[in-house]
């Protein structure tokens, strides 16, 4: 009497020797041991010294920021003790209060003028800085025009001189155009700044994204100026979002040319801040509400980072599911 074997007894490929063993019975399956690579010893300590030492750079990082945190909390009398305390036992916001109310100087501003004089230069120059030099990083990138690789050398070299070697000859232009300690002259003199570095930045960005995204856009029924804003300028949102994140702390932090073309109640927060600091009260400067401004002078910048942050990464995909 022959055997037959269905195939539903078939498992895959193999064969029915290899299934049924002597008197029909099935041979039951071969376990294979899987053998598991560890890390070698010398990897792993070169990963934990990689690990420490990245753990120290934080630590040095973020330690200065948290010190004037806690100073900011802490009364004058104990900041200036030999044993200063890493938490603020005797909590007060005094110094805060005395930081937004106290002028910097006899005739010059406060807090909240400043506030207002640094967040309108501010917003202006990154619109500026935005729109001329995303305009001009899509000329330099798509178009190919007489006097195209001198203006990318004048961009590089322009790049190079610091602006403390130009001091006296931006202060006399600015000057003789009658608008020093003027909102509209600084922000001239910081757009002027910031704009090469943007321009050279989004170049790579713009030069990044592939024309046939456009062409292929056009295929499907858009319009050039529709492919453009539907599906290449969605990409480039992480590049626009960078460089307005690199206007905006330059405008926001700098201090020379601030200092050197405003005054009096016009003074934007760095020299303010410098000036509030060289007033003393009873002889000594209050440090508590010097770091208390310093503190407040910071937190723009995180609550406007917090808000473009997610915009560097929606845009990567937004540009090429979207049409």
């Amino acid at each position: 009497m022959s055997t037959q074997v269905t195939t539903s007894t078939q498992v895959g490929t193999v064969g029915v020797d290899e299934v049924l063993g002597e008197g029909g019975r099935p041979i039951e399956p071969r376990t294979r041991s899987i053998q598991v690579r560890r890390p070698s010893s010398r990897r792993v300590l070169y990963r934990t010294l990689l690990n420490i030492a990245a753990a120290i750079v934080f630590s040095m990082s973020v330690f200065p920021v948290y010190w004037m945190v806690n100073m900011s909390l802490t009364p004058n009398n104990e900041i200036v003790s030999r044993n200063p305390s890493f938490l603020p036992l005797n909590l007060t916001f005094g110094n805060y209060v005395t930081a937004w109310t106290r002028e910097a100087a006899p005739g010059q501003t406060d807090f909240p003028h400043a506030l207002v004089t640094s967040i309108s230069v501010t917003a202006g120059v990154l619109v500026a800085t935005l729109l001329f030099a995303f305009l001009a990083s899509i000329a330099v990138a798509r178009f190919h025009f007489k006097g195209r690789k001198g203006f990318i050398i004048s961009v590089l070299i322009v790049q190079m001189i610091p602006g403390e070697a130009m001091m006296f000859t931006i202060y006399g232009m600015i000057d003789d155009w009658q608008l020093l300690n003027t909102l509209l002259g600084l922000g001239i003199v910081y757009t002027a700044s910031v704009i090469p570095f943007t321009i050279w930045t989004l170049r790579g960005f713009v030069a990044g994204v592939p024309a046939d995204l456009e062409e292929a856009a056009m295929i499907d029924g858009c319009t050039k100026s529709q492919a453009f804003w539907r599906v290449t300028f969605p990409l480039l949102a992480p590049g626009l979002v960078s460089t307005g994140i690199f206007a905006f702390i330059q405008s926001w932090n700098e201090f020379t040319m601030a200092l050197l073309l405003m005054s009096g109640y016009n003074l934007p927060l760095m020299p303010w801040l410098n000036a509030f600091q060289s007033s003393s009260v009873g002889g000594s400067v209050d440090w508590g509400a010097v770091m208390a401004g310093s503190t407040l002078i910071a937190i723009p910048v995180i609550i406007f980072f917090l808000i473009v942050q997610g915009k560097m990464t929606g845009g990567l995909v937004a540009g090429a599911v979207k049409g």
